[in-house]
């Protein structure tokens, strides 16, 4: 496999893709160690997987390196990303013990009944390449520490990154028979899915992800989906301050290049500061640093992949056919690199792609509405059900909206963040099951129920 850096769209390195004799026998040999993993107490296995994250703070600069290298994340976001991922490590150790150990229900009496949670056994965890740290934390150190062995495969925009994981995991003494790292592109992943897993779990795009429920469907075993999104945002009028509010719906639309299965992917915004907040949103998008992502000053650098460019042109041109008004950006930056302009449509509505279809990438169509039932309406409108957010400064009027969302995660005046403390997760299109939280811990163990009479 040949690694290209998108900034450049040059080749920097080369790996040796898995085949499927390789696949079987890979797992063959997680088997086996999944049992003696599994015998060892959650504590042990745990200690693992904080020296695993001791050991990626100590190095995080030149990890930050190769994933910078190889997805064209700017630097100082990729150092975020490895920084940001430790509290997963840390919810782990704050909670994994507790959510592990055994249930007593009934104590007393001729019958006692608890339940214990024995893990599912060997995984495939099909990753992606957008956040690499914090998607795959939410899989693999999970499952390991609920006693599970693991065949990771990083998607191929992030492989040099997935290896890394693999070194460090055996360092901080995960052993090489459960936790296995895989190279390949989306044939690899199709082989994966004729092996006999325990279980999968993908992170990816919703098409992919219905291609992988179809598949896996009649093996009964546990799936999880984390997919894609068309996350609103509803700005009322009366948010105490429309710069600060443009400003931060700024960044939850265009960190990471818009790459975000939770980026802010079209907004709403009240018709009496809708003037005032489009200003303030054109200014703040025309101050990011737009360039060699290597560069600690840079906020946007190029895409991962070649061919998002053609989906944004298109987003555009059908828009501005359609009666959008193009404030700023709006086309491919002429350089070997990927690089699109930060883009922002205003007067948008839902007869454009750009409004209905996911982005990802550094675009943004923003709607005028008259009332929270028109805001409601529009944000309603979509196949997707990850986030919905509201900047107001009423949190009543906040909680009204919020509710008739169908998303998995809802936010006041705040948007594009995720906690360890409270479940991930989609409806819809976005996806199926949960990471993080309790939740996530337990997404990867299955319950057995003990009935003992004496």
């Amino acid at each position: 496999m040949k690694i290209k850096n998108p900034a450049t769209n040059k080749v920097f390195a080369e790996l040796e893709e898995c085949n499927l004799q390789e696949l079987d026998n890979q797992l063959v040999v997680l088997r086996k160690g999944q049992k003696k993993w599994s015998q060892l107490t959650v504590e042990n296995r745990l200690d693992c997987i904080l020296k695993f994250g001791d050991l990626i703070q100590q190095n995080k600069e030149e990890l930050a390196a190769i994933m910078t290298s190889e997805t064209g994340k700017p630097l100082q976001q990729s150092l975020n990303e490895i920084t940001g991922a430790q509290n997963r490590v840390d919810h782990l150790k704050a909670n994994a013990e507790k959510w592990l150990a055994d249930e007593i229900l009934v104590d007393f009496g001729p019958t006692h009944e608890k339940i214990v949670y024995e893990p599912l056994g060997v995984i495939a965890n099909i990753s992606a390449w957008n956040f690499p740290y914090n998607v795959g934390y939410n899989v693999f150190l999970y499952a390991l520490v609920a006693g599970n062995a693991v065949l990771y495969k990083p998607s191929e925009y992030a492989s040099l990154t997935g290896k890394q994981f693999e070194k460090y995991l055996y360092q901080a003494g995960i052993p090489k028979d459960v936790f296995i790292c895989v190279i390949g592109d989306g044939t690899l992943g199709q082989q994966l899915l004729e092996l006999d897993f325990d279980g999968y779990f993908f992170t990816g795009s919703y098409a992919t992800g219905q291609k992988i429920a179809k598949t896996v469907a009649p093996k009964l075993v546990p799936l999880q989906l984390e997919l894609g999104g068309k996350d609103p945002l509803f700005v009322t009028e009366d948010v105490p301050d429309v710069q600060l509010a443009a400003v931060n719906a700024a960044e939850g639309a265009f960190y990471n290049n818009g790459q975000s299965c939770c980026a802010v992917e079209r907004i709403y915004v009240s018709e009496i500061i809708y003037e005032a907040f489009v200003d303030a949103l054109v200014k703040e998008v025309n101050s990011y640093v737009q360039g060699d992502p290597t560069n600690l000053k840079t906020f946007l650098g190029p895409l991962t992949r070649e061919s998002q460019l053609a989906v944004l042109e298109n987003q555009v041109s059908d828009a501005l056919e359609k009666g959008a008004v193009l404030k700023t950006g709006g086309k491919v930056v002429d350089c070997d690199g990927y690089y699109f302009q930060p883009t922002v449509l205003v007067d948008c509505n839902h007869d454009m792609k750009v409004m209905k279809e996911e982005s990802f990438g550094p675009i943004i169509g923003i709607q005028k509405v008259k009332s929270d039932a028109e805001a409601i309406a529009l944000m309603q409108d979509t196949e997707y059900g990850l986030t919905a957010a509201i900047f107001t400064a009423n949190e009543n009027r906040a909680m009204q909206v919020l509710q008739q969302m169908n998303t998995g995660t809802v936010y006041w005046n705040c948007c594009d963040r995720v906690s360890p403390n409270i479940p991930w997760s989609g409806r819809n299109n976005s996806g199926l099951g949960s990471t993080l939280s309790s939740q996530g811990i337990r997404a990867f163990v299955q319950p057995k129920s003990y009935h003992l009479r004496a």
